[in-house]
């Protein structure tokens, strides 16, 4: 079996060309698996896998449970909102006391940038980064490249724009970074108070107007306004930014051509995204769900080779 260039999963940014299409081509042998009336093999059979999750997640830990699942793996789920972490206990004694019990790989979200990269400087166990802070999501990025390869048969060549609050985005960085990667031009497109002061120097096009970035692409990546971690206001108000940068159906069928129309969830429907613009032909939407679980699978798989 072929492997990884790294140990752990950290960020898009650590990995090369070759690990992404190695987790392409092994996620197109699991996406086989997930489609047969028996949903599970035996790969990980033997190793134990934590999932360490210090922030609130629906999707991705779901996702990372079932492909965990799927691979025969034991999980053992881990959550900070009751656990000893709320008495003062540290991050490392955290993880620590999780190895105790012979875990070999951990899942790891975090609201502090940089938290899973520390962790893989003290612990031996493989470390897969499921968001830290607003810097790097590599599986949601993985999982939407994957998804554009599907639907457009290839990523090089084609034309992405991410759209929304690239600000506080950990997919934003993550997705850059791949699609890079892949030979895909990269457009972000939203107010710029919600466009990092440093985006420039990230080799991609900047565009104010929604109307002609949706022109010039071939996939779009919708991503939600994060007022969770807005500390000051950003534009002044949701209908405001709805009304310059929301997505409808209409916007989408006066376009003269078909698009893909992509949203890591959860969906601000009526913001956004209106309700007719996510559930349309132009989105893929669950198939990116779907495709997440398929991917996930192939990175546990591939990373247990390094353990």
């Amino acid at each position: 079996m072929s492997k990884l260039s790294q140990k752990h999963l950290l960020g898009i940014k650590n990995i090369t060309r070759d690990d992404i299409e190695l987790i392409f081509e092994t996620a197109d042998n699991f996406k086989e698996v997930i489609n047969r009336p028996i949903r599970k093999v035996p790969s990980l059979r033997d190793v134990t896998i934590a999932n360490v999750f210090f922030e609130n997640s629906t999707r991705t830990r779901l996702s990372f449970e079932l492909a965990e699942k799927r691979l025969s793996a034991d999980v053992v789920n881990f959550s900070a909102s009751n656990s000893s972490v709320k008495k003062g206990e540290t991050l490392l004694d955290t993880v620590n006391n999780i190895l105790a019990m012979k875990v070999e790989m951990v899942v790891m979200r975090h609201a502090s940038v940089g938290a899973p990269h520390f962790l893989s400087r003290h612990i031996n166990a493989a470390i897969v980064n499921a968001g830290d802070g607003t810097h790097e999501h590599p599986t949601q990025a993985l999982l939407d490249a994957f998804s554009i390869r599907e639907k457009l048969g290839s990523v090089s060549g084609k034309k992405v724009a991410i759209i929304g609050d690239i600000l506080h985005s950990r997919v934003a960085l993550s997705n850059i970074f791949a699609l890079q990667k892949l030979g895909a031009k990269v457009m972000v497109c939203g107010p710029p108070t919600l466009l990092p002061k440093y985006i420039h120097t990230l080799g991609v096009q900047v565009e104010l107007d929604v109307q002609k970035a949706l022109q010039w692409c071939d996939a779009a990546n919708v991503l939600r306004i994060q007022l969770e971690r807005q500390q000051i206001k950003y534009f002044p108000s949701l209908r405001e930014y709805t009304l310059y940068y929301g997505i409808t159906r209409k916007m989408l069928d006066e376009l003269n051509k078909e698009i893909v129309l992509m949203h890591p969830g959860p969906i601000n429907r009526g913001v956004e995204l209106s309700s007719d613009a996510a559930d349309s032909a132009h989105s893929v939407i669950l198939d990116q769900v779907e495709n997440g679980v398929a991917v996930r699978m192939a990175v546990l798989y591939l990373l247990a080779a390094t353990v």
